[in-house]
C-alpha cells in the first residue's frame, strides 16, 4: 500500500512541476468554467486561442493552486472552484479574454472566473471590461496614426504651394490667349 501512495505523490509531484514550468513562462492567466462543452466545441475554442498564441488547458483546481503558490503567485483559490481551464496567454490578454467572451456568447455553458493579469487577480466583471479596451497592437497603430498626423498635414500644405502657383500660371496663360485670339 506504501509503494502505490508514493508512485501517486510522485506523479503528483510531476504534475504540479509541469504546470509550474509551464506558468512560469506566461504572465496572463484566464480561469474558465468549462461544464457543459462539447469535445468539439474545446477543441475549436482551442484553435481561437492558438491563433494568438494562448494555449488552453483543462486543470486540476489542487494542482494548479499549489503550483501558483510556489511561483509566489497571489492566491488564486477563489477561481479555482469546480471545473477549472485555464487559457495561458504569453501576451496581450485582452484579445485572448475577447475570445473567451465572444466564445461564451455562442457556448453560454462557459463561464468566465476570473484572470490573473501582471500578477494582479481580477474577477469576471472586471475582466469583461478589460477584454472592451483596444488591444496592444490597435493602441500602437492609433499612435502612430496620431503622429503621422502633423507629418501628413505639413506634406499636404507643402505640396498645396506649388499646386496653386501652377493654377494661378495656367490660369493666366488662358487669359493671354484669348486676349490674343480676340
Amino acid at each position: 500500500m506504501a509503494i502505490v501512495a508514493k508512485k501517486i505523490q510522485d506523479e503528483k509531484t510531476a504534475s504540479i512541476k509541469e504546470l509550474k514550468d509551464s506558468f512560469g513562462n506566461d504572465p496572463d492567466f484566464i480561469f474558465t468554467e468549462y461544464r457543459g462543452l462539447s469535445v468539439e466545441k474545446i477543441t475549436n475554442l482551442r484553435k481561437l486561442l492558438r491563433e494568438k498564441e494562448a494555449v488552453y488547458k483543462v486543470v486540476k483546481n489542487n494542482f494548479a493552486r499549489l503550483a501558483f503558490e510556489e511561483l509566489s503567485f497571489p492566491d488564486v483559490s477563489s477561481c479555482l472552484v469546480g471545473p477549472t481551464a485555464i487559457a495561458v496567454s504569453p501576451k496581450d490578454s485582452n484579445e485572448i479574454a475577447k475570445i473567451l467572451l465572444d466564445f461564451a456568447k455562442e457556448a453560454p455553458v462557459l463561464k468566465v472566473k476570473g484572470a490573473l493579469i501582471d500578477k494582479k487577480l481580477y474577477d469576471a466583471k472586471q475582466i469583461e471590461e478589460f477584454s472592451r479596451l483596444p488591444g496592444r497592437l490597435e493602441l500602437i497603430s492609433m499612435l502612430m496614426s496620431v503622429m503621422q498626423g502633423p507629418t501628413r498635414n505639413l506634406a499636404a500644405c507643402l505640396n498645396d504651394v506649388p499646386t496653386r502657383l501652377v493654377r494661378v500660371l495656367q490660369a493666366v496663360a488662358d487669359k493671354k490667349s484669348e486676349e490674343s485670339a480676340a
